[in-house]
């Protein structure tokens, strides 16, 4: 991923999905859904699906190591190395096996 984060935390009211605004490295910026956030290895992740355009039609999830600064605010990381964006895909893939599993499981005791 090419793209560099600068994330901005976007008004939510209690209950509605968060939101992030992305600013890509041609100043695009993109709206995306925060999917979720994860841990694999050591580190922590998020998981960001866009909301509008191109992105949001294929249904590309960004992936970015995830932290929280001494002021509370986030700070997203581009992830630069093949081997550790195995481990992350390969991590969110399992939560989504998971989540899948979980809801037919609720479907079935229905």
């Amino acid at each position: 991923m090419a793209q560099e984060p600068n994330l901005e935390r976007d008004n939510m009211e209690p209950q509605e999905e968060m939101t992030v605004t992305l600013t890509l490295d041609n100043d695009k910026e993109l709206e995306c859904v925060v999917l979720t956030i994860f841990t694999a290895g050591e580190r922590d992740y998020i998981a960001l699906l866009p909301t509008n355009g191109p992105e949001a039609e294929e249904g590309e999830v960004y992936l970015y190591r995830y932290s929280e600064g001494e002021d509370g605010q986030p700070n997203l990381e581009n992830i630069e190395d093949d081997d550790e964006y195995e481990i992350v895909a390969e991590a969110f893939d399992e939560l989504l096996d998971e989540a899948e599993y979980d809801e037919l499981v609720g479907e079935e005791e229905e």
